[in-house]
């Protein structure tokens, strides 16, 4: 199909608001148009194709253009595109869904609420935790516990359960009952501070703004990433998120594990909180890698004892009176079980578990150069992080745009990676190969090596 791309890119620039625009140099530089995808593949309305390094945006984990995901969607289109789900009505494959939803989570999560992402997920989810709270009598128990730099959305409640300062910059929020404890990272504890001491470190911080808050009495909840994603891609210290549970579950609160990034394979499990870090959280939100982003799609699991309590009537003609108009969604739910089909069917977890450690090593074969100071995380989730003197952690100034120069070095060299001020995280489909390894490898060493030699010129390095 023709394109005219001028018009396209002012009609972008005029009348689509993207997300987390810089407007600084949005209406000058405007937008790259991505036009097609094919498995690892994207590629622009100039033709220039690209190794997708971020899976579209932590997402596409079965990599893009499944015909399978297109059938299956036009099928359920054609037979039934939409029905409400309100007032006793279903579904099949909302149905088929939920079921298979409970089947792979931990074994005491076996209800799902829908929504459409995992902001909306994650805001959906204080609502039910407040009206869990209210059903038990306890309607002073409302205050929720987040983490510095965690992310878990845009939406008003997910936003401020974000924790990374930047993004509500302008922007109100509803602190009066979310709170924000240290963010675990590792490469950046106190200096002489062993892992195992940093731990205890982040417990008992953690214990104090419990007790600071009105303890057992007053605190509701606390939500955490498995892997911190946008905030850094940090990976806690050995048996924190354990330790942290306990914690929670000594002062009666519920612990929410936000898988939006890590369930459906990106650490090599169809949901990590239990599989990798050993704990069955009291609920878990998903969303991104449910679809692998081919149409969106959130889903809360709950426990048991959490639907024990609120599916019970709150009064004569009480109703549990939340939810969407597209909760469930036949066609979404449809894609997501073949996503899932799909994953088991070529073991893509699996192949996470044996390719993910060879990314791993292979990207800290960069740590040589001059200004790699970190590489972090896990299987298919891992960020690097560019420092100006490695000796001291001391970070580059933020007009040097460290991150970004990285970025825009891999794409011209045809690799897509996500800048994040001074980190750069790859994401990527779960269908990478030892032999895309290392060519990616390849490209952000080149790509790190050509960003030095620009920082030294304009006086941001010494050579």
């Amino acid at each position: 199909m023709a394109y005219d791309i001028n018009q396209l890119w002012e009609q972008d620039k005029a009348h689509f608001v993207h997300p987390f625009t810089d407007f600084s140099v949005f209406q000058k530089e405007g937008c790259d148009l991505i036009t097609d995808s094919d498995g690892i593949y994207v590629q622009d309305a100039k033709g220039n194709r690209f190794i997708d390094g971020i899976a579209g945006l932590w997402c596409v984990n079965i990599g893009h253009g499944r015909a399978e995901i297109g059938q299956v969607m036009a099928e359920q289109a054609q037979k039934m595109a939409y029905y409400s789900p309100f007032n006793n009505l279903s579904n099949i494959p909302a149905t088929q869904l939920a079921a298979k939803l409970a089947e792979l989570a931990p074994d005491n999560l076996n209800h799902v609420f829908y929504s459409c992402g995992g902001s909306v997920a994650n805001d959906t989810t204080i609502r039910i935790i407040h009206y869990y709270f209210n059903q038990l009598g306890k309607k002073d128990k409302k205050q929720i516990i987040s983490r510095r730099n965690g992310y878990h959305g845009t939406t008003y409640v997910s936003a401020t359960l974000t924790g990374i300062e930047s993004n509500n910059w302008g922007f109100d929020t509803a602190h009066q009952f979310i709170h924000h404890v240290e963010e675990a990272n590792c490469y950046r504890r106190p200096q002489g501070m062993s892992e195992a001491d940093y731990c205890d470190y982040l417990v008992a911080d953690f214990e104090s703004a419990i007790q600071r808050l009105g303890g057992e009495e007053k605190v509701a909840a606390f939500i955490a990433e498995p892997i911190m994603g946008a905030g850094g891609v940090l990976v806690a210290p050995e048996g924190y998120h354990k330790r942290m549970y306990e914690v929670c579950k000594r002062y009666g609160m519920l612990y929410i594990s936000d898988e939006v990034v890590t369930a459906f394979g990106r650490l090599g499990h169809f949901f990590a909180s239990e599989a990798v870090f050993g704990i069955k959280p009291d609920i878990i939100n998903c969303a991104k890698g449910l679809t692998s982003g081919y149409i969106p799609l959130g889903a809360t699991l709950l426990s048991d004892e959490i639907y024990a309590v609120i599916s019970k009537p709150q009064c004569a003609d009480g109703v549990f009176s939340t939810g969407f108009t597209y909760s469930g969604h036949p066609v979404a739910c449809a894609v997501a079980l073949k996503n899932i089909e799909i994953m088991e069917r070529e073991q893509l977890c699996e192949h996470v578990r044996e390719v993910g450690p060879y990314l791993e090593q292979q990207l800290k074969t960069l740590q040589d150069l001059q200004i790699v100071g970190d590489v972090r995380g896990s299987h298919f989730m891992m960020g690097i992080e560019s420092v100006a003197n490695k000796e001291t952690r001391e970070l580059l100034p933020m007009e040097a745009n460290v991150g970004r120069r990285i970025a825009k070095e891999c794409q011209k060299r045809g690799l897509i990676v996500r800048p994040i001020a001074h980190l750069n995280v790859l994401s990527p489909p779960l269908i990478w190969t030892h032999e895309t390894v290392d060519q990616v490898v390849g490209i952000l060493r080149q790509s790190i090596l050509s960003t030095i030699e620009s920082l030294i010129t304009d006086g941001y390095l010494k050579s």
